[in-house]
Order: C-alpha cells, then structure tokens, then sequence
C-alpha cells in the first residue's frame, strides 16, 4: 500500500486535507496554528474500481522556532519523509510563497521522491495566481479547497499515475494458517517473551529493551490438533519519546496484522495499567472489529495490595470493552499462559459463526419485549426483522421503520442484548439499520371501479344538499 504524507508549514490546511481524504474527523482542525503535534494515520480508497488504496499522515507544522515541542515535530515529520512514497506539499494559495515555504521545497527536493504541489485555499481565486508557485520548482501546482471539497477528485487524479507501478514491487505475504492470533502492545510489555511461552522455544528475540520487534513476525504452529499462526508486532512507543528515533509505521504494522487476524491478545504491564497508547491501540481494534483477550503481564511482580488496586482501576478504564476477558499471567514464568487457548478457540469461533434468521427474531421478540423501541421526533421506531450480514465480527442488520435515528442508549441496549443471547465471549459486534421505503410515496392513489362509484354518489348528495 502505498504511503502519502502532508508536510508543510503550520495552518495551511494539512489536517483538513487529511479529514476530506480519509472522510473522517480523526484529525483536530483549527486557525490555532501548531495544533497538530503527533502524526495521524488513515487508510484511504484512492479508486473504487482498481480498489486501489494508500496510508495518508497527517503530521505537525515545520516552523523556524527552535524549541522542544518543535524539534520534536521535525523528527516525526523528517522520519516520516524518509518511508514515503508520495509527498503533498501543501501551501497556502491565500498567502502565495513565503520564506519558509522556499526553505521546505529545498529540502524535499533532496529527497528525491514524489512531492506534489498541492495549493489550498484556492477558493474563489484566479488560478492565474498560482503561477508564482512554479518558482518553488515543484511543477504543476494542484488547486483545492479542502474545507470546501472543491478540486479533490481531481487532485486524486493527478495521484493516481504516480504510485509505484505494482510490478516493481516484490511483496511475500505470509500465509495464515488456522487461527491468526495477533500478539499487540506497547514496547517492552513482553509480547515476545509470551510468544517464546507459548512456543516453548525461544522462537523471537525478547531482551529487556524496548523496540527490539522492528517488523511484524508471523509464526505458525500446531497444539492439541488446531492450527494457529502468532503475529508479534513492534510494539507502539510513546508518543513524546523524541529523544530516540521513533518507529513511524509501528501503528501502519499493527493495522496490517490487525486485518489478517482472527483474535487479538492485547497485553498490557500489570505495573503501568492501561496507558494512552494501549486505549489508542483499544481503539484501533474496536475499529477492525476483532476479537479481543486482554492480557496483563508480570502479574507475579506485585504484591496483593498492588493487585487489588490494579483490578480496580482496570475495571474503570476497560468498561468500554466490557465484551473482552482479562487474562492475568507471567510470561516469563508462564503462570496462566496455557489457559489462554481456550478463550481464543471460544473466540474465533463467536466470531465466524453463522446465526440462523429465526432464532436471531426469537432474540429480538424478547428484546421488545423487555424495552420496547423508543418514539424519535414523535413517532414510534419499529423494527420488524433482523438477519445476520456478516462475520469477523458478527454483524447483525435491523430492518424496519425510522431506524435512521436510532439512539445510542437503545443501540447499546440491543447490542448487549444479542450478545449475552447469544453467549457471545470476547468478540465485539456491530449493527446495521435499515429503513423501509415508503412503496406508496410520491404515487397517486388509483381508485378502483367501486370506488369510483361510491365517489360519484357522494359527490351528487353533496349537490342536493347545496
């Protein structure tokens, strides 16, 4: 997939871009300049018809100021450079070229890659006026307006050509084999070290220092009968850990072992609990749909009141994936690690199961039954039926009327209430809804002949009356 990054200076409108592309709001916008500190990661389908896609990233402004915060972007945005294969450099058509924008471009011209001249803000003026971009020696310059959607399409056009040619590019994908089980976590939580458990080898490298996993690892194996291959990915490091040169596309890697997997064990330090990067990796999961095991490890470091406090406030902090099981162990001692398969097998299979449409409508009677759909906007949601669309992960679709406003309170209601009907372990679930169209809107009302009749005897009393 190829990979796309938005450099330029602060407030040009890099995070707009990036939200338009990637159809989202993942990325914070505003007139505060700087505001974008990390990078933000996307997937974007570029053409629906070759079903070709790329990975966009948003990153920070590039400024003249030397202090902290900034060094720090430069690195993130340096670093970024350095994997991509496709630059937009974006300016701003409204301030035309300045100073630090002649500096960038010599930069990137360094680089020699793919940089495209992307130049937002170009709403309501002369394109005549961008002919003083040609000076930054960057070609043809692509007018947009991100906030307004004005010139994307054809700024994806202008894209297309100039991703590498899929011949050129020599990719050996790993086969999966049985059940893909992706090992993910910060750096130094012992990802490795439970693979090596779980192996009974020493089959990866597990040292005591953080990053030593550069690239994801696929290791398939056999146990009692049932296949499975282990994904250990790198793990996600701090975001504000400027000081070593950060591993850009440890998230990019996790997305890719996030897509061939089955089951995701997620494994957290029982000593830090759960920190921003495992909600953003929480989050990332939530989003793929996976099945989830949640594993604390070096559980046997603490003692029982540092365990109790620990439960505690894991209990708080996970209520948003009430659905998956927590798992305490000790992968260097393997204390808990063999009780982890059953779980996964329990997983996989909630999560590719087929549920019949009757015994899904038997669930759903019961559901009304015990919370009947709210009214919205003064009339009463009905749902008349549901089936299942999908598996990896369940996937169940409501068909009715209104249900184009669902609340969320009776969203959740109905999920959690599938779910514990259909005893479903460690394995989210989504759900669709769909309304039926009104077959009599916007049709005349054909009367038949008896009708018609009855009209005309109604129509003369009325006369008579007259």
């Amino acid at each position: 997939m190829p990979i796309i990054s938005l450099v330029g200076r602060p407030n040009v409108g890099k995070s707009t871009l990036f939200n338009r592309l990637s159809n989202s709001r993942q990325a914070l916008v505003s007139d505060f300049e700087g505001l974008t500190r990390d990078r933000q990661y996307a997937e974007v389908m570029f053409d629906e018809e070759t079903q070709t896609q790329a990975t966009i990233i948003d990153t920070g402004g590039l400024t003249k100021q030397d202090n902290i915060i900034d060094s720090g972007i430069q690195t993130q945005v340096l670093n970024a450079l350095e994997e991509s294969d496709i630059i937009y450099f974006i300016v701003s058509a409204r301030d035309g070229v300045i100073g630090l924008d002649r500096e960038i471009a010599a930069q990137l011209r360094k680089l020699k890659k793919e940089v495209i001249l992307v130049c937002n803000k170009a709403e309501g003026l002369d394109p005549t006026l961008a002919s003083e971009f040609y000076e930054l020696g960057m070609g043809d310059p692509q007018l947009i307006s991100a906030e307004h959607s004005q010139g994307i399409g054809d700024l994806i056009d202008y894209t297309l050509p100039k991703f590498p040619k899929e011949e050129n590019i020599e990719v050996e994908e790993e086969e999966i084999e049985g059940i893909a089980v992706a090992v993910l976590g910060r750096p130094n939580v012992g990802k490795s070290t439970l693979i090596n458990r779980i192996l009974g080898e020493e089959r990866v490298l597990a040292i005591d220092l953080p990053g030593t996993t550069r690239d994801s690892i696929y290791i398939p194996f056999e146990r009692e009968g049932q296949e499975y291959t282990l994904i250990d990915t790198a793990g996600i490091r701090r975001k504000r850990s400027t000081h070593e040169k950060i591993e850009i596309f440890s998230i990019i890697k996790a997305r890719e072992a996030l897509d061939r997997s089955h089951v995701v064990i997620l494994v957290l330090d029982a000593s830090e609990g759960v920190t921003e990067q495992d909600a953003t990796l929480l989050g990332m999961i939530g989003e793929k749909g996976r099945a989830l095991l949640i594993v604390i490890n070096k559980w046997d470091g603490l003692d029982e009141y540092q365990k109790q406090e620990v439960k505690r406030k894991l209990e708080v902090k996970l209520s948003f994936v009430n659905y998956a099981s927590v798992h305490y162990i000790s992968a260097l001692h393997g204390s808990g690690v063999g009780k982890l398969f059953a779980p996964i097998i329990k997983a996989y299979t909630n999560a590719g199961t087929n549920f019949a449409t009757p015994e899904l409508n038997k669930i759903l009677e019961k559901a009304n039954a015990g919370h009947q759909p709210p009214p919205v906007k003064g009339r009463r949601l009905k749902i008349k039926y549901v089936n299942q669309t999908d598996t990896f992960p369940p996937t169940l679709t409501f068909h009715g009327n209104h249900l184009q406003s669902v609340p969320n309170a009776y969203d959740r209601y109905l999920k959690n209430f599938f779910i514990n009907a259909l005893g479903l372990t460690n394995t989210p679930m989504r759900i669709e809804y769909k309304s039926g169209d009104n077959p009599f809107k916007g049709k005349k009302n054909e009367l038949n002949a008896r009708q018609i009749a009855k009209k005309r005897r109604l129509m003369k009393f009325i006369k008579k009356k007259k």
